[in-house]
């Protein structure tokens, strides 16, 4: 009873922390001049990246890799099919209005590159550096890009629209307190769920792999949940759909590149033969929004979410 309660506590965290995020994040991004896109790209992909991260350290350290991996590839998963597909089904995700195509197109690179040396049959110090490597020049380029927005920031002030929620003289102490509760409250709120989510799953005899893509990812994949859905009930689709797209660039580069640096991470044929694909197919989905003007409908959202629950099934059974 006591590790359900503590996941229902770790759950109401990630809400409450996932709303102080965006708020902080929109926020920053009035004040200084930069998009939300680019914002939610780096500081809200990364907070809401961090379970994942020091659940990926943790599982090499403690000698259980596949958590790792497959924390890795069931949260890019999960972030596309039910952090997209669930907030549609409550608002329409008004896509058509974002510009993230390039960042799409990195996104895809980074899925690509890291399928490639999946092959390899382990992630050791050398795809380590590759990963990184990729990472800083996706970082490079998102700052170079704030930049240039930053020289249009008054034209850029003058230009924008006012945001739901947002107040563009909020105090700067009172940003840094959002997005410090959120970057706090994002990981203890998933560790939280997922440390007793795990205890409960152990009971029933589920191994280390399947928990990995399914409990664990879903787990560290609810602060994108949480971000993403206050984000489209604010119709910030700009935020929702660039904390998706920077969050999975972030779990491939990022999260297995610090990872492999600490301990080297096999690759399971099962993830060669059928998750990493799923994977790929699911970022492949993401097309007709971001190229052809789609919105996610609720029907679109529907289908993902029931999509996400069929590749869970398969896993499972």
């Amino acid at each position: 009873m006591m590790a359900w309660m503590l996941s229902a506590l770790g759950l109401v965290i990630l809400l409450m922390a996932g709303d102080a995020l965006v708020k902080g994040a929109v926020n920053l991004s009035l004040r200084v001049g930069i998009p939300a896109l680019i914002v939610s790209l780096t500081i809200v992909a990364f907070g809401t990246s961090a379970p994942e991260l020091l659940i990926a350290i943790n599982s090499v350290l403690d000698n259980k890799p596949d958590i790792a991996m497959g924390n890795v590839v069931g949260s890019n998963t999960a972030n596309i099919l039910l952090v997209l597909g669930f907030p549609a089904i409550l608002a329409t995700l008004h896509t058509s209005e974002c510009n993230t195509r390039k960042t799409y197109v990195f996104m895809m690179v980074a899925t690509l590159l890291f399928i490639a040396l999946a092959f390899t049959g382990s992630f050791g110090a050398w795809q380590a550096l590759i990963l990184l490597g990729a990472l800083a020049l996706v970082l490079l380029d998102a700052f170079r890009d704030a930049h240039k927005h930053r020289k249009g920031a008054a034209l850029a002030a003058a230009e924008a629209e006012e945001v739901e929620g947002a107040d563009p003289d909020m105090p700067w102490w009172q940003i840094g307190v959002f997005l410090l509760l959120g970057l706090i409250g994002l990981p203890l709120g998933a560790n939280l769920l997922v440390d007793n989510a795990s205890i409960i799953a152990r009971e029933y005899g589920v191994s280390e792999t399947v928990i990995g893509l399914t409990l664990v990812a879903l787990g560290t994949s609810l602060p994108e949940l949480a971000t993403t859905t206050v984000a489209a009930l604010r119709r910030q689709a700009d935020v929702a759909l660039g904390n998706v797209i920077g969050s999975n660039m972030f779990n491939l580069l990022a999260i297995i590149g610090v990872a492999a640096l600490i301990g080297p991470i096999p690759v399971a044929p099962e993830f060669l033969r059928f998750d990493l694909w799923v994977m790929l197919g699911a970022s492949l989905l993401l097309i007709p929004f971001v190229f052809m003007g789609r919105d996610i409908t609720r029907t679109w959202g529907i289908a993902l979410t029931v999509g996400y629950f069929a590749y869970i099934g398969i896993v499972l059974f």
